[in-house]
């Protein structure tokens, strides 16, 4: 009471006196003020394996699409590994052959070139055939995109970084944008580097989100966000109470104009929410990297340090930080799990899926002790078949040369080496019997 009258005698006017009659003193400030909730963050490891199966799928699905676009579907070495976005992949050439002969499940190589594997191929063809059987689906979520943000356009730079988590074709800019000119134009701003993709026509049908189609027709006014936690992880009280007020808020779609809203209350928070809710939806695996829309401040209409969101709602959201770099999951996507639930699972997902598991089919079993070392004991090649054994001593000695100071010493086991002129090694492997022996130049490791 006291500082009402002092704003009265001072003619100043507090966020009160915005309050509509009647409205509770602790609602009003509720609606005109962000608690200073700071969750703790809580490893999930589910969520965690999820985002780890993809960990060299990027890298082997550019190697692979770079291949099946040449003639023949076969590349040379040294015309794949000239290319710019290899070297830029991998860091090095050295660091692409070794890549391509870790994963012989994708690639075979041979001194005339690189080509894919009956699997690769056959898995690749599948894809090209469900990229254009869903093309519809992706033309619509690649317009959904475009209309969350103000100006209707993207630069084609951000676009890129988003590619991948769209399940756009690596060639989009030829492949399908030309075929729909009704949608879709590019341009470059005067004054401007960059060419930006602008969205031609708005479609209300496509601007209903995918929490609203939740609702199944019913009020839209104030709709909650689906929520779930990492076993263990607890909210203080006060949290719990402000979540609880927070998922009663008005509700405000991430098509509608929000220019209106003020940025500082929690009721544009739940918008902010609601546009990376809705963007997680578009993307295949209902995830990305959390840099990929760090740059989209202004274009989505957020405010300064918008991607704290994701760490305000851990509920909503889980930032997974393996493979040193953070990545942005959708809880609701995957029900508790580490794999997606089927009413979310897109088609292109589960072609990826096989390509993981055509990628780990290539790494050889986990070692114990001193094996975990990249040491070959006596007995692991004595009881292995030939051509399995010859692959442990490839994936030890040319796929880890990181690990290798002395190549003549790296094995604990019943062989005899020696060198050759122009520096080849060459292996004498003992088999099970003394007088069994199988010869192996290091370059022929890789006709393996």
């Amino acid at each position: 009471m006291a500082w009402r009258c002092l704003r009265a005698a001072t003619g100043r006017k507090g966020w009160w006196d915005a309050a509509p009659s009647g409205t509770p003193l602790f609602a009003a400030e509720q609606r005109a003020t962000l608690v200073n909730v700071k969750p703790k963050w809580v490893k999930d490891r589910a969520l965690d394996a999820a985002v780890s199966r993809e960990r060299h799928l990027r890298a082997a699905h550019h190697l692979l699409d770079l291949v099946f676009s040449r003639p023949g579907h076969r590349a040379s070495r040294s015309d794949l590994l000239a290319e710019r976005s290899v070297q830029r992949l991998c860091g090095s050439a050295h660091s692409a052959l070794e890549f391509l002969g870790r994963f012989r499940t994708l690639f075979a190589l041979s001194r005339g070139g690189v080509s894919l594997t009956d699997a690769a191929f056959d898995l690749r063809q599948r894809e090209a055939d469900c990229l254009r059987a869903t093309e519809h689906d992706l033309v619509a979520r690649l317009r959904r995109l475009l209309m969350l943000t103000l100006p209707r356009s993207l630069p084609l730079h951000t676009i890129d970084l988003l590619r991948w988590d769209l399940g756009l074709p690596s060639d989009y800019r030829t492949s399908i944008l030309p075929r729909y000119p009704d949608h879709f134009t590019l341009e470059q701003p005067e004054g401007d580097e960059r060419v930006w993709l602008r969205l031609l026509s708005w479609d209300d049908r496509l601007a209903v989100s995918e929490l609203e189609k939740s609702a199944d027709g019913g009020d839209t006014t104030c709709l909650s966000f689906p929520v779930s936690f990492t076993r263990g992880f607890g909210l203080r009280s006060k949290s719990v109470a402000w979540l609880r007020e927070w998922q009663e808020l008005p509700y405000t779609s991430p098509y509608a104009d929000a220019s209106g809203l003020d940025r500082r209350t929690d009721v544009s928070e739940k918008r902010n929410v609601g546009v990376f809710h809705e963007l997680l939806h578009l993307t295949v695996a209902k995830r990305t990297e959390r840099h990929n829309v760090s740059n989209m401040r202004k274009l989505l209409g957020m405010p300064q340090k918008f991607t704290k969101v994701f760490e305000r709602h851990p509920g909503i959201f889980y930032l997974s930080r393996v493979q040193g770099t953070q990545t942005v999951v959708l809880r609701e996507a995957y029900g508790g799990g580490s794999q997606l639930l089927e009413k979310h699972v897109h088609p292109l997902a589960s072609i990826r899926e096989e390509y993981s598991a055509l990628l780990k089919a290539a790494l050889p079993p986990r070692m114990r002790g001193r094996e975990r070392h990249d040491v070959v004991s006596k007995s692991t090649i004595t009881e292995t078949r030939p051509m399995d054994a010859l692959q442990i001593v490839y994936q030890a000695l040319v796929m880890r040369p990181d690990n290798i100071t002395n190549r003549t010493s790296l094995f604990n086991c019943n062989h005899e080496k020696g060198q050759l002129g122009g520096g080849s090694w060459v292996f004498i492997l003992y088999g099970p019997q003394s007088d069994e022996k199988k010869v192996m130049f290091l370059q022929d490791l890789w006709d393996i």
